[in-house]
């Protein structure tokens, strides 16, 4: 299939809620504005950030067209329909092209684990097959899924099977396999890196591109960053690096996506507390992590 490989930073995008846990979508059009205005150059749209596996698929569609809508073509949309129902996958799968996203992507079932390479090909056959016009990306996060399924192996099998197979979101540490998937077949998949504190290491092993949830509330620090690598200028890519682990070890002190929503919110963008079985911050953690990131200087530098 062809395609346009993705480069640059990719926010995994957050989804708006409102006190009710309902969606609030009349924010997403200046979250969208900002992300492109900083430098992004794609949204993720319903993947584990955005809690895709929490929402309904009315919901995720919802949410789905309201990022296409705010995109309105200046970067693209990926949208991640995985679900542990294959024929509801397909149909979110079917329903991103038809609200004009311009990529898929999907985890596999989770409840039932896929336990080897066929199972996993067959599941994401299916999904792929509901919008077969669109660049399709397995998203590979074995710490959720619990599938640890070989890569490289994956590849070389889907590759035959699924026409629009075209890369896969890698959120792993693992950088030996993540390297190793970016030589399969010639170099023909687009392998993106989806691990924050450590794109780094990624650049160093072939990556073009990487979808973050930290990308929203720093994206200056990840665009020097880039820059730097680009520069060969490595002892202020080792230290801007160092700068983004200290960020998200400190917002991990805390559960990471209410933290995260906490910090959005800290840059005017009011975007709620996460879907149960995830926690609410209380007002003295809101307070807490806001003071632990000005210790490190993050609102200097962040945006």
């Amino acid at each position: 299939m062809d395609f346009a490989r993705l480069t640059g930073l990719i926010a995994a995008t957050y989804t708006p809620l409102n006190e009710r846990a309902q969606l609030k979508t009349d924010v997403v059009p200046a979250m969208v504005d900002h992300l492109i205005q900083q430098g992004l150059r794609g949204l993720y749209v319903c993947g584990s950030t955005g809690e895709g596996m929490s929402l309904s698929s009315a919901d995720r569609k919802a949410v789905t067209e309201s990022y296409v809508q705010a995109a309105a073509g200046r970067v693209p949309v990926i949208v991640q329909v995985g679900h542990n129902s294959l024929d509801e996958a397909r149909e979110l799968a079917a329903h991103a092209a038809q609200c004009g996203a311009e990529m898929i992507s999907a985890t596999c079932p989770s409840y039932f684990k896929v336990t080897s390479v066929d199972a996993l090909v067959d599941s994401m056959q299916v999904i792929a097959s509901g919008a077969p016009e669109l660049p399709f990306y397995y998203y590979h996060i074995p710490a959720l899924t619990g599938s640890a399924i070989d890569m490289p192996e994956f590849l070389q099998l889907a590759g035959k099977r699924i026409p629009n197979l075209v890369g896969i979101k890698y959120t792993a540490p693992t950088l030996f396999e993540f390297q190793m998937c970016q030589s399969v077949d010639g170099g023909r998949f687009d392998i993106v890196w989806g691990c924050d504190e450590m794109l780094l290491g990624a650049y160093a092993t072939g990556a073009q591109a990487g979808i973050g949830s930290t990308y929203n509330v720093a994206p200056a620090l990840y665009r020097n960053l880039v820059d730097a690598i680009e520069q060969q200028k490595w002892d202020e890519a080792r230290r801007l690096q160092l700068v983004s682990i200290e960020m998200i070890r400190t917002i991990g002190r805390y559960p990471f996506h209410p933290a995260m929503r906490c910090v959005l919110g800290f840059q005017g963008f009011d975007v709620g507390d996460c879907l149960l079985p995830q926690p609410k911050l209380s007002e003295q953690q809101a307070e807490q992590l806001r003071s632990d990131l000005q210790s490190i200087g993050f609102f200097d530098w962040a945006l």
